[in-house]
């Protein structure tokens, strides 16, 4: 069964200029992102005249693949989604964003169109650099250059994981993996097991997953049988890490 995309609300539907922020909020929110984090406060300062922030609002695309590239998006609050779709409207998230994070960093050296599309996770805002003055301000500051290469190569780490994820492991395999690695990155460990909080509903689970979202909830009450998990809509308690992680290398 193939289940058709998230729907998501076209480009500019919402998005919208915000007033000017006073400079200093501007340069502290460039200052926390991880391209610009050893830059000064004067060099935070020349590339905030260059900068607009923008607001979305959950589910607004940003802008779609194929889309010619007009910029660098700097994430100042919420979550951005990064997907590619398929003719019959099957999704497959590539990765999810936060504050600090950054999307459409190779194209806008390419030159080439937007290779996925991004949407706003959940409201979002951010800031927008055009192109030629990112470009512009990399060649004068070309230690950005060398950190936009590392945030690149460091995607390209994780598409390989996700096509070496799809090709050989389980559905079930794949989510026991993202409940791992919740639970050591964001779980909370109380008196039962270790809390963690899925990042979105079971479908959008399974565009992450490259699945439908009914094998999604069939696993979780699988899992949940097997006593490793206890499931209550997106709050997750896992009750046995180990034997959750031994799922990993099994055959199951």
């Amino acid at each position: 069964m193939v289940r058709a995309a998230t729907k998501v609300t076209p480009p500019g539907s919402f998005a919208k200029m915000l007033p000017m922020p006073e400079p200093g909020s501007m340069v502290s929110a460039l200052g926390a992102a991880s391209l610009f984090s050893n830059l000064s406060p004067e060099e935070l300062r020349l590339l905030a005249a260059h900068a607009v922030r923008k607001s979305y609002r959950q589910g607004e695309l940003l802008f779609s693949e194929g889309d010619a590239c007009k910029g660098l998006h700097i994430i100042v609050s919420g979550k951005l989604r990064i997907f590619k779709s398929s003719a019959s409207g099957r999704e497959q998230v590539l990765a999810v964003e936060g504050p600090g994070g950054s999307v459409a960093e190779l194209p806008v050296f390419d030159g080439a169109p937007y290779p996925a599309s991004v949407s706003a996770a959940e409201d979002a805002q951010i800031l927008f650099i055009s192109r030629n003055d990112f470009r512009s301000f990399c060649l004068a500051h070309p230690e950005v250059a060398l950190k936009m290469l590392a945030v690149v190569g460091a995607r390209l780490r994780r598409l390989v994981g996700i096509i070496e994820e799809l090709s050989f492991a389980t559905v079930r395999q794949r989510l026991a993996s993202v409940l791992v690695r919740l639970a050591q990155s964001e779980g909370k460990r109380m008196g039962e097991g270790i809390e963690i909080q899925l990042p979105g509903t079971h479908q959008e689970l399974a565009h992450q997953l490259g699945t439908v979202r009914e094998l999604v909830s069939r696993n979780l009450m699988r899992l949940q049988a097997e006593g490793l998990v206890q499931v209550e809509a997106r709050n997750i308690t896992v009750l046995d890490l180990p034997g959750l992680t031994a799922i990993l290398d099994s055959n199951s």
